[in-house]
């Protein structure tokens, strides 16, 4: 009876074992989508008020954690019963952060600037206007659950490799998972309330000193930091679709010449495809204008 004890006691000790050696891997092989992911959720958490900072971001948060729990089931009977099934899913995905990233280009540099009266019109409007945050919410959501897909994916492609039982996999890939979400947004939780910080520092620091003064840098780094992060996150979207394009889809793979340089086919591929998915939007909706006219 004891010895029976002992040795699944054993067994369990060389699964969680196995576990962590596998999640360490695995958390490795996603780094860089973690990287684009922190990017790009920062910047979808930013410029709403201070007082909605915190509820807006542990909107998204939960949102992160209901993708995760939709997709690691998923992944896993599609692994089992179709595969390609999941290639096909990241491709569409590809075209959606493709399409946000390229229209945010766009935006930028061909819509006319607003005049000072128009954006305050327009910040009094999106203040009162709950539809707004929601909308924004949602997209930061939809965002997520695409790049949640690719790590969750990239962490299974890892277990996989080694040959590990399917309950190590589960294990392995799920506690991956839970800690991108944890660690993501608690990242941009920290970026988002720098000013507080700032401003605790300063009361500290009876407005002189170190502690004041550091508390300064702070709250004059944050729009800064936002300005920056929105920046990255929109060349991050643009760098994880061509990645997923040129992983996914064979020919897009064997028409970049491989000479160039991995960072720049991705990004010439996503803002490729980024165009025939704005033109095909732009389009449509033009359509459904004028049916609706």
């Amino acid at each position: 009876m004891a010895s029976g004890f002992f040795a699944i006691l054993d067994d369990i000790a060389a699964l969680m074992d196995d576990v962590a050696m596998t999640s360490k891997l695995a958390t490795k092989k996603t780094a860089g989508i973690l990287g684009d992911d922190l990017a790009v959720n920062a910047e979808k958490a930013t410029g709403f008020l201070a007082s909605r900072e915190i509820p807006v971001l542990w909107a998204i948060t939960k949102g992160s954690f209901i993708n995760k729990l939709i997709i690691l089931p998923v992944v896993f009977v599609l692994n089992w019963l179709y595969p390609p099934a999941i290639k096909a899913a990241l491709i569409i995905g590809g075209v959606y952060l493709a399409y946000e990233g390229v229209e945010k280009i766009i935006e930028y540099l061909f819509h006319r600037a607003k005049k000072g009266e128009e954006v305050i019109k327009e910040s009094k409007l999106e203040e009162d206007n709950e539809n707004s945050e929601k909308a924004k919410v949602s997209s930061a959501i939809k965002t997520d659950f695409i790049l949640s897909l690719e790590i969750v994916i990239i962490a299974l492609g890892t277990a996989m490799e080694k040959e590990h039982p399917l309950i190590t996999q589960i294990l392995s890939v799920t506690f991956v998972a839970i800690i991108a979400t944890v660690g993501v947004y608690g990242i941009v939780a920290l970026i988002v309330r720098m000013d507080d910080a700032g401003f605790y520092l300063m009361r500290k620091g009876n407005d002189k000193g170190f502690l004041s003064s550091l508390g300064g840098i702070l709250i004059k780094a944050l729009p800064l930091v936002i300005k920056f992060l929105a920046v990255v996150g929109t060349i991050a979207l643009i760098l994880v679709s061509g990645g997923i394009f040129l992983h996914n889809i064979e020919y897009i793979h064997h028409l970049v010449p491989h000479s160039i340089p991995s960072t720049v086919a991705e990004f010439g591929v996503g803002i490729a495809f980024g165009l025939v998915a704005v033109l095909l939007m732009t389009g449509f909706k033009k359509v459904k204008g004028l049916v609706k006219n």
